[in-house]
């Protein structure tokens, strides 16, 4: 029985796009790394003390390739792909993170001996797709990788590839028709026990979540769904995650639900056992709320504004605020908050036919159901053909901002169609959308603000700028769907792009968040 002042928590316990989490404790302290894709700085490192709030602690690292399409070289881009599902493990004071990137197969292994970095970052030889890595008690390293087909493969000591004549095995086999196959695996070990939960997803039905259990890992793996429950949101499943268990010894389960075009959400479950399988959540189902021990602890809000006065460090390099991640890898000659102190000056590089293919776009996530971002933009240097302002970041994305064309500058919004509802992306990053609305400006500079719903699923952004009239809403409601061509979930982003020439350059000032409660 909790004693001392509650908390009291509503899944999904971060109303925010972090997909495929994955926990550990140290001490009293919890760490998760999630899932950033094309985003950088990448793998998102967050703590906590408690499992219902979390703060963002750090980024693994800066830069994770060096192929042109991590620079979007040409239009070259790698939306979809990049940082994949990460396992997170601590073992003898040293913290692991192992994840693979799709576009380069290549296997990545991060290692410090402290989450806030620091990280080490090599590569493990093999492609461990959604991989779990697994520290034996006798020090022996495992990881649990595959899609459909699960297998398990022994490592080196020192993880650098596949033990030679180490186990090497399939511990689980789906069946051929499964609309997502066993996926998102990670591995434990309790009274003597190993545990292998796995998402999961049969034909025509939402995603569940299985474990496999043996005494042995030579033995049989025995297998069941241990959880199958949407939370009455939409038919869609929580899945994808693992177990943690705090000093006190309670133990718990988090996993993912996915939210439409918010994201993929952290949710949190109590968990007990029986007959040596887990049994999650209350009757099988996803508690709606959490109760936990309040530590007192103030956290860091993942979200928040920006003035944009930094100075350099030791160094001379400058760290943006953490819940700030650029779409792909930054190119630090074209965007600065020291030119113009107060400001983020953005300069145009390259001609690019979208918004997808932009330099330096600054990104942060969104937050349900509801919240909102304002911006000032300055925007004199601008040259024809250039567009900047906000957008509400997604593959159906739709922006507010300002078109430079024969000498005139017009405020403008445009939005990117869906062609349908369904998950599976449109991968035609050249297609600028389509232009709803404009009003000529003769002012250098204007105020924009963007909206995003996603109560309920409604998935709407709205986009507006400010006059001596006040707020005037420009063009329409964009409709948004979490698809496969970008494959996260939607973010304010900031961006700057030419379609003629290049040379010019923008500031923007005073970024504002606000939060749901901020909203009404």
């Amino acid at each position: 029985m909790k004693t001392g002042k509650i908390l009291v928590a509503k899944n999904p316990i971060i109303d925010s796009d972090f997909p495929d989490p994955d926990i550990i404790r140290v001490g009293n302290t919890y760490y998760m790394a999630s899932t950033t894709m094309h985003f950088m700085p990448g793998c998102v490192i967050l703590r906590s003390y408690d499992l219902v709030k979390w703060e963002i602690l750090s980024h693994a690292y800066k830069r994770l390739d060096n192929t042109p399409r991590y620079y979007m070289e040409g239009n070259q881009n790698i939306y979809g792909q990049g940082m994949w599902a990460p396992t997170f493990r601590y073992h003898k004071g040293k913290y692991y993170i192992v994840f693979t990137s799709n576009d380069t197969h290549k296997s990545h292994l991060l290692t410090s001996s402290d989450p806030n970095g620091p990280w080490n970052h090599q590569t493990i030889e093999g492609w461990y797709h959604d991989s779990g890595l697994f520290f034996d008690d006798d020090d022996r390293v495992y990881i649990v990788h595959g899609q459909k087909t699960l297998y398990l493969t022994q490592l080196k000591a020192d993880l650098s590839g596949p033990e030679e004549n180490g186990l090497n095995r399939i511990v689980a086999q789906d069946k051929e028709n499964a609309d997502l196959g066993y996926e998102g695996s990670h591995m434990y070990k309790k009274d003597g026990n190993y545990y292998i939960f796995t998402c999961h997803m049969e034909k025509g039905k939402k995603k569940t979540e299985d474990c496999f259990v043996s005494d042995s890992l030579t033995g049989a793996f025995k297998g069941k769904c241990i959880i199958d429950d949407d939370m009455g949101y939409h038919g869609l499943g929580v899945a994808q995650g693992g177990m943690v268990y705090t000093p006190d010894g309670d133990w718990y389960a988090f996993m993912f639900q996915d939210r439409g075009a918010l994201g993929r959400a952290p949710v949190l479950m109590p968990m007990h056992f029986e007959d040596g399988f887990p049994i999650i959540g209350e009757n099988g189902k996803v508690p709606e709320v959490v109760t936990v021990l309040d530590t007192g602890y103030q956290y860091a809000a993942i979200n928040g504004s920006d003035d944009f006065f930094y100075k350099p460090d030791e160094n001379g390099q400058i760290t943006l605020k953490n819940f700030w991640e650029f779409n792909h890898q930054q190119m630090d000659d074209f965007w600065s908050v020291t030119e113009n102190p107060g400001h983020l000056r953005l300069h145009s590089a390259k001609l690019s036919p979208t918004l997808f293919q932009a330099y330096n776009t600054l990104t942060q996530r969104t937050v349900g159901p509801k919240c909102a971002a304002e911006v000032t933009l300055r925007f004199a240097h601008m040259k024809n053909g250039d567009v900047a302002g906000i957008s509400t970041f997604i593959g159906n994305y739709g922006f507010t901002g300002v078109k430079k064309e024969n000498d005139q500058f017009y405020l403008i919004m445009m939005g990117r169609p869906a062609k349908d509802t369904t998950v599976f992306g449109q991968f035609e990053y050249e297609n600028p959308g389509i232009e709803y609305q404009r009003v000529p400006i003769i002012d250098t500079s204007v105020c924009l603000r963007a909206e995003a719903d996603f109560t309920d699923k409604k998935d709407l952004a709205s986009f507006f700028y400010k006059n001596r009239e006040g707020w005037q809403k420009l063009g329409i409601d964009q409709p948004m769907y979490f698809k496969m061509d970008l494959f996260t979930g939607c973010r304010f982003g900031l961006f700057y792009y030419s379609t003629k020439q290049t040379g010019g350059f923008v500031d923007f000032s005073k970024f504002q968040f606000f939060e749901p409660k901020e909203e009404g």
